[in-house]
């Protein structure tokens, strides 16, 4: 373990020189663009004005012709080099802000790392209860929405898939020892585009290939206004020429503006959208161009992955695309659009180049996206990894012969210098464990500790614990409970409401055990009538095929021990040292000993009657 913390210690020291070696490269290079910046206006002035000045004598007027196209050149390379110190500064600055955010990910500085979700977004049980949108936000590092919400849905075992599992930690496995492979993917789609997070890049291009063709038959048009187009051409050549009287023009040209003005309405929809993907194709063009270059040597399951990318090099592709779009662009100019469009289908023949690129691209990119995003979402759970060498990839069995195993497990959310770990197993389905302790004594956190390494053991990733071994359960939460004034629902019905869809969920057949997290059960109703609920709900708990702890201040609970060898009692207790109370975190066997409501009380300075005494005791 020590050897692992300096492991992570030295990555976390290099991380650091990095930022200040991208620091002293970027001043640099701002003074370089600053100097730039003063030589084209130095050039612009000087070659304006000694161009203008040989111009205005005729004697030297060749110079000044010289002179032009020298001040032309000239300046033509300055703004190239400044284009491309600008394009250094951009790459600098997001392979800075790359590091850094890997720092704060590292030392859990939230206020460093970025937000890709919504909260809308995360709405699910398992979501509210175990703070994934936190834990997402910690692991995810995808620039792109559709790798976010991988991530995101991964995190969300509803229906956990053993053989998925697999894979996903065969790849990410292969992934940690790659951090400039996973690093230089995130460039590449970050310096495509500053907004490339608020696009929707791949919904907006999936969107456009599943929208409706034009309601006529581009094609057909575009041979008639193609050979009216010639027709007229020709005429025009022939008036300019003399040889022909302007009459026939007179007849073919409106015939062209009637028929090109009546077929325009039904194509004018394909070029807004045209114009919409246009931004989203030249991004996805950049992360394809990284992903396509067969550099898989030392991660052939992760190659197989992008075997699609690798095989159909779609930048080809998507770089025609690009260009077939740009030519569609041209109404941005009405005036030129006009113009052209006046004497040749310009926009029909790219209505139909449109059409055929979508045909083209309907079965590729679809499937191009989907491993980006995978790959995104398993360079985020490798980053974690890698970021975090003490964690461990968790052992998932088929079988139930290891229900669940944890030694020296921990929460990934708490910072390394507060956290405490605890072993903790389950020996046979059908146990409960009944956790007790005061207020403030680690229950809830330690619910949290089980079910958000769970989530990270079937996402693929590694989990915060020296070894976790479990078999394939579904998780089933009851502890941010809230109630609903919309729809007349209150706290106790929705925590009923709650609990008997655990119950449903552990009478489907043919389904994986649950795994049940439940944080003082009961709480929305007064002691006596939540003693006889809980004992009543934790008996149908034993020996029902599942496992599951419940976190309770009701130390009545502790005596069901004596019913069944499957109920199991432990807790976490705190001491006062100098008037304050000490929690140590340590998970012990037993029903707790102690409560701390009254000392609070007593310490905060409210009333408490004088049986305080005999609560301390």
């Amino acid at each position: 373990m020590d050897s692992l913390l300096t492991q992570q210690t030295n990555r976390h020291n290099a991380l650091q020189r990095q930022l200040t070696r991208l620091d002293r490269n970027l001043a640099q290079l701002q003074k370089a663009s600053g100097r730039l910046t003063n030589i084209r206006l130095l050039v612009a002035l000087g070659g304006v004005t000694l161009t203008a000045i040989l111009f205005t004598i005729p004697e030297v007027r060749l110079l000044g012709w010289i002179s032009l196209v020298i001040f032309v050149a000239v300046f033509s390379g300055v703004v190239r080099l400044h284009r491309r110190v600008t394009q250094n500064i951009a790459q600098h600055t997001a392979w800075r802000t790359i590091k850094q955010t890997h720092i704060a990910r590292m030392t859990l500085d939230m206020r460093h790392i970025p937000t890709s979700l919504r909260p809308e977004q995360f709405r699910h049980m398992l979501a509210t209860d175990l703070d994934l949108q936190n834990l997402h936000r910690v692991v995810n590092t995808a620039v792109s929405d559709g790798g976010s919400r991988r991530l995101r849905d991964w995190l969300l075992p509803v229906k956990p898939d053993y053989e998925a599992t697999i894979a996903r930690q065969q790849r990410v496995r292969e992934l940690i020892g790659q951090p400039i492979f996973r690093d230089k993917l995130t460039l590449a789609a970050v310096i495509a585009a500053e907004d490339i997070r608020e696009s929707g890049e791949g919904q907006t291009l999936l969107d456009w290939l599943e929208s409706d063709p034009p309601q006529t038959d581009v094609r057909r048009w575009l041979i008639v206004l193609g050979v009216l187009s010639a027709i007229n051409l020709s005429l025009l050549a022939l008036v300019g020429l003399g040889i022909l009287q302007d009459a026939p023009l007179l007849l073919t040209l409106p015939t062209y503006a009637i028929l090109f003005v009546f077929q325009f309405r039904y194509i004018q929809n394909t070029f807004e959208e045209a114009l919409t993907v246009e931004a989203a194709l030249r991004r996805i063009d950049a992360v394809m161009r990284y992903l396509e270059r067969d550099r898989y040597h030392a991660m052939p399951n992760v190659r197989n992955l992008a075997a699609p990318i690798i095989e159909k090099r779609p930048s080809r592709v998507l770089r025609r695309s690009t260009l077939v779009i740009s030519g569609a662009s041209l109404r941005a100019n009405p005036i030129f659009w006009l113009l052209v469009n006046m004497f040749i289908p310009w926009d029909f023949f790219f209505a139909d180049r449109l059409e055929r690129l979508k045909q083209e691209l309907a079965d590729e990119l679809p499937q191009w996206l989907d491993v980006w995003h995978e790959m995104e979402a398993l360079s985020s759970l490798a980053t974690f990894a890698y970021l975090n060498p003490d964690y461990t990839f968790p052992n998932i069995a088929q079988g139930h012969d290891r229900v669940f195993t944890a030694q020296q497990i921990g929460h990934p959310l708490i910072p390394r210098d507060g956290r405490v770990c605890n072993d903790f197993a389950f020996d046979n389905l059908g146990d409960v464990v009944i956790i007790t302790g005061s207020n403030m004594a680690g229950k809830s956190s330690f619910l949290r500790t089980l079910g958000v390494n769970l989530v990270l053991a079937y996402a693929g990733g590694t989990v915060c614990a020296d070894e976790l071994n479990t078999t394939l359960l579904r998780l089933y939460t009851s502890m941010r409970v809230t109630d609903s004034l919309d729809n007349g629902i209150s706290f106790f019905y929705a925590e009923v409401k709650r609990l008997k869809g655990l119950l449903e969920a552990i009478q489907q057949e043919d389904r994986e055990p649950v795994f049940y997290l439940i944080d003082e059960i009961f709480r929305g109703t007064n002691n006596r009538e939540r003693l006889i609920g809980s004992q009543s709900f934790i008996r149908a708990l034993v020996g029902s095929g599942s496992i599951g702890l419940i976190a309770t201040h009701d130390l009545e609970l502790a005596s069901l021990t004596s019913e069944s060898q499957h109920i199991r009692n432990v807790h976490f207790r705190e001491d006062v040292v100098d008037g304050r109370m000490v929690f140590d975190f340590v998970l012990r066997n037993g029903p707790s000993p102690t409560t701390n409501a009254l000392r609070i009380m007593e310490m905060e300075g409210l009333p408490v009657q004088s049986t305080v005494g005999e609560a301390r005791s």
